[in-house]
């Protein structure tokens, strides 16, 4: 691995500090490209305003019309976190805002496939829906929403993946990525994209005077919602998107939260007072996420849907229980890529430049879990394949992929589908996460394809490990408060979390769990414990340690921990 110490512009560090921040934050905003204190600031006044985004006002207006009609309203969801957090927003928002008939459906991810499908049309149809809305999918839809219309639906698609050669022809189209949007921020998860839709649909129904006394309802309390699905969606922390979590974890931290949510605190074991974007990523995203990957993202969504403490936390565990079952796929799953994916290393004892592995006992709703372990190991572009479970099905694959730096992975896909066309049979995704489906025999045919992009692609240095760090940790910072001020800041794509690099004396160390590494350093002169998890081999006695500032919780006491993230070559 190689270890690259980030860039801090003097002048923006000097200006931070002199608007009142923290030396250390200072040099760690600096360096993420901060340069004066205002861009710190997390009022909502400074959101962009919800005007900018291409097709809100239509969106308010079909909206405002369906509701003073009194017309049916019906959600097309996702099965993933970002999904099914933007559902139960446009839920939520839509009953705050005055519509009285809204519901919502989530596809089957083995049955039904990714978005909206013309069968899924034809279900909503025959719910008595007039109104399809659909929330982090559509974008590619064009038959779903062809038929939807066919059938009498009007259709709004919310979204924020990118768009295909051909783009649906709804009704109306929200999605920062749509061609002709010149939204400043085009990092909206699909739930900031229906945020944004509520705040622009809020503004029209003012202009209508639907609300009584003037009194508007309030939006602010969907924001802990937003923040965690825009943090598990992992799309880039840009100034806009840093505020909307900002704001999430400020309330969720005063006990401003869905019942769910605080439910799925309890079960995870993590304390909501101290909330963070870690939080977000590692215990609540992954709980929620589970339901769409082995069961029905209903029990997540109802979970986000409820006022009923009880009814909450009976949910909440459902989707702990399942999470459980789903690291336990995860476990075989992974140990059996780790060995196909040795199998493809060259004479040299290096993998491909791009990785795809298929296993028949692989679960497809665990495949793209699987990719992203691999591709941090290997640090290559990665596809894991599973069999179809829909019945008849089983003569397709469905993969799903994950990639590193400099390698746009659905870019990747668009080029091998030119070159290929009889092969992918659907793709779609983002530059770092993608999915497809293919048949079987076409199996060999996608991994020499996606190879050979990867090398047309992917020079020597891109394909070597590296991890951006913000140097030595100053002796003077190596305290808990500070690393509980870290903790609170918001990090996430695009806006790394401090990782902290020198060289460490390396005092004990030993196995714990069977796989971790405890560890005793010396740190400029003190010694400091310190962790590195998934590391079992023994490091030597002096080594150039990357790692993150961490509170270790014993007995009542606290104390500093270093958790390692990395090694030098």
């Amino acid at each position: 691995m190689r270890l690259i110490e980030r860039d801090v512009p003097p002048r923006a560090r000097w200006a931070l500090e002199q608007g009142g921040l923290h030396p250390l934050l200072a040099q760690l905003y600096a360096a993420r490209g901060v340069i004066q204190p205002s861009e710190l600031d997390d009022a909502l006044t400074h959101l962009l305003p919800p005007a900018a985004l291409r097709g809100t006002g239509e969106a308010a207006r079909l909206l405002a019309d369906a509701m003073a009609a009194d017309k049916s309203i019906c959600i097309v969801a996702d099965y993933d976190c970002d999904g099914a957090t933007a559902c139960a927003v446009a839920v939520r928002g839509l009953r705050l805002l005055g519509a009285r008939q809204v519901s919502y459906l989530v596809p089957d991810r083995v049955v039904d496939g990714y978005g909206l499908t013309a069968s899924i049309a034809e279900r909503v149809r025959a719910t008595g829906a007039d109104v399809l809305v659909t929330v982090d999918n559509g974008i590619a839809s064009v038959d779903g929403v062809r038929q939807a219309q066919a059938l009498g639906l009007q259709v709004l698609i919310t979204d924020h993946h990118l768009p295909g050669a051909e783009l649906p022809g709804a009704d109306v189209i929200v999605n920062p990525s749509h061609p002709e949007c010149t939204f400043p921020s085009k990092a909206l998860a699909g739930v900031g994209v229906m945020f944004y839709v509520l705040l622009a649909l809020r503004a029209e129904l003012r202009t209508r005077d639907a609300f009584a006394n003037g009194e508007q309802p309030r939006l602010d309390p969907l924001l802990p919602l937003v923040a965690l699905g825009t943090v598990a969606d992992v799309v880039r922390l840009d100034a806009n998107n840093r505020r909307m979590v900002a704001q999430g974890l400020r309330r969720i931290r005063a006990g401003s939260m869905p019942a769910g949510m605080r439910a799925l605190f309890q079960v995870a074991g993590r304390p909501w007072q101290t909330a963070s974007t870690f939080d977000f990523g590692f215990a609540l995203g992954p709980r929620i996420n589970a339901a769409g990957r082995l069961s029905d993202m209903t029990l997540g969504i109802e979970c986000l849907l409820t006022d009923d403490a009880l009814r909450a936390m009976e949910l909440a565990q459902r989707l702990e229980a399942i999470n459980r079952e789903r690291r336990d796929i995860e476990d075989g799953m992974r140990a059996q890529a780790f060995t196909l994916a040795e199998s493809l290393h060259d004479a040299l004892h290096e993998p491909p430049a791009a990785l795809s592995v298929f296993d028949d006992s692989f679960h497809e709703g665990v495949v793209g879990i699987v990719a992203s372990r691999l591709k941090d190991r290997l640090h290559r572009p990665t596809f894991v394949f599973a069999a179809s479970a829909a019945p008849g099905m089983e003569h397709l694959l469905k993969g799903s992929g994950r990639s590193i730096a400099g390698f746009h992975l659905r870019d990747a896909l668009d080029l091998v589908a030119k070159r290929h066309p009889e092969v992918l049979q659907k793709f779609g995704g983002h530059a770092m996460a993608a999915g497809c489906t293919i048949a079987r025999e076409h199996l060999d045919v996608f991994k020499q394809a996606l190879a050979t992009v990867a090398e047309e692609w992917l020079d020597a240095a891109t394909l070597q490990r590296t991890l951006e760090t913000d140097g030595a940790l100053p002796a003077q910072f190596r305290r808990t408060d500070v690393a509980a001020s870290l903790q609170q800041a918001v990090w996430g794509q695009g806006f790394a979390a401090p990782v902290f690099s020198e060289e460490l004396d390396v005092v004990q160390q030993r196995l714990v769990g069977e796989r971790h590494l405890k560890l005793q350093l010396r740190h400029q002169g003190e010694t400091v414990d310190g962790i590195w998890f998934g590391r079992s081999e023994p490091l030597p006695a002096r080594a150039h340690l990357a790692y993150r500032l961490d509170i270790n919780s014993w007995q009542g006491r606290e104390s500093v921990q270093f958790v390692v993230e990395g090694m030098a070559d």
